[in-house]
């Protein structure tokens, strides 16, 4: 009695489907860099030419850390951190250099 039977298998009818118009893509998501936000926040306030020496330190750590991580977004606010902290320490070294100069002229009786 050891015939063998065909048993239908049971399971996942075929059932066609609609065609796919739209490729589907899986992307990880992308964050974008904290320091890079940081960055640009501080270059805009300055803080007293303090946020710009942050801005400055921060925008180069980010742009580092994105090269590093291609699955972080932010390179763009990193280095508009960067250019308002360098145009922010570039008129501090003018104030002081104004300064300086104001205060050596007017010593002189």
């Amino acid at each position: 009695m050891s015939e063998s039977r065909d048993v239908p298998q049971y399971g996942q009818p075929n059932i066609p489907t609609a065609p796919s118009y739209y490729p589907q893509q899986y992307q990880e998501k992308r964050s974008t860099n904290g320091l890079a936000i940081a960055s640009m926040v501080l270059g805009i306030v300055w803080i007293w030419w303090i946020g710009s020496v942050l801005a400055v330190v921060f925008g180069h750590i980010a742009l580092s850390q994105i090269n590093q991580h291609p699955s972080q977004e932010g390179k763009g606010m990193a280095i508009a951190g960067l250019v308002l902290g360098y145009v922010g320490l570039a008129f501090l070294v003018l104030f002081i250099i104004v300064g300086v100069s104001a205060g050596s002229g007017s010593s002189g009786y």
